[in-house]
């Protein structure tokens, strides 16, 4: 069945005057009378009454009418949508994030873009950088906050706000009330490391200031994720490095002290994987990281 003759009958059904029915239509009195025609011959049904001078809705024309309009109405909104989606104004994404990233803006950029385009179903998925990369590549996801210092070929990416090392002491230490710290004088400490296999990136970054400092660190244990770290240390299990915005987790047990002559940036990065991203995902990158994407790539 053809849509035009969907179209044609609810006119007509509105109208009940061939005339009137073909000039709203834009067509000659003709091709709306065939194509009536034909929608009876296929259904089966008649569906006016018609004569020189009455058209009529006969009970099968009425109850008709009733369903072509929610068709047509469903056709109406179909096009609507995809007009929407094309246009970057509706949709949904995958956005995946490491569990650091909740103290680094992410909240405040989903709160943000909430606002500009309501219509857009913004759905975070916690994930390590490693995953975020490969569900990046495997178009499972169509952004990631991660930390990385390099990403695959086909991957791209633009720079976060700018966070830094801090040493994560537990409250009882003998260094935590002090305003700053030589990581020289934690070099006898146990420490707690972010495990290189899950984000290779915070651990080379970590393991740069020690070189930085000329101190070898005991590592005594290894955690997956920077929220583990910083527990295990409030648990007095150890000392750490880790970004200064983990401060805002509020983890009782841990105090956060600045380093002294250190001030080491941490690695963090929106990526995507689209050259040239659709429009959703090109307005997120807009809100998350201004002037992160041009037509002429990242």
């Amino acid at each position: 069945m053809k849509l035009h003759l969907l179209r044609y009958f609810a006119v007509l059904a509105e109208e009940l005057h061939f005339g009137r029915a073909a000039e709203r239509l834009a067509i000659t009195q003709p091709p709306l009378s065939s194509g009536i025609k034909a929608l009876e011959e296929e259904l089966g049904v008649r569906l006016f009454e018609r004569n020189s001078k009455h058209v009529e809705l006969t009970p099968a024309g009425r109850a008709y009418l009733a369903e072509v309009r929610l068709v047509l109405d469903r056709v109406a909104q179909a096009s609507e949508t995809a007009r929407a989606v094309a246009a970057g104004q509706q949709g949904r994404l995958e956005i995946g994030f490491t569990g650091s990233m909740a103290y680094r803006g992410l909240p405040a950029v989903v709160r943000a873009f909430a606002r500009q385009a309501p219509a857009i179903e913004v759905c975070l998925r916690e994930m390590s950088s490693t995953e975020q990369i490969d569900a990046l590549r495997r178009r499972q996801i169509d952004a990631g906050f991660l930390n990385a210092g390099t990403l695959p070929e086909g991957l791209f990416c633009a720079p976060l706000a700018d966070d830094h090392f801090v040493a994560c002491l537990p409250e009882d230490h003998p260094l935590a009330a002090e305003p700053t710290i030589d990581l020289r004088a934690l070099a006898e400490a146990p420490f707690v490391m972010f495990s290189r296999e899950v984000a290779p990136a915070n651990h080379d970054n970590v393991i740069a200031l020690f070189q930085r400092a000329g101190i070898y660190p005991r590592t005594r244990h290894a955690a997956r994720q920077w929220l583990t770290v910083v527990a295990l240390v409030a648990s007095g299990l150890g000392v750490a490095l880790v970004p200064a915005s983990l401060a805002q987790a509020g983890i009782q047990g841990a105090r956060f002290v600045p380093l002294r002559g250190l001030h080491h940036p941490t690695v963090g990065v929106l990526a995507w994987h689209a050259e040239t991203p659709p429009p959703a995902l090109r307005a997120f990158l807009g809100v998350a990281v201004p002037g992160a994407w041009s037509p002429e790539g990242s």
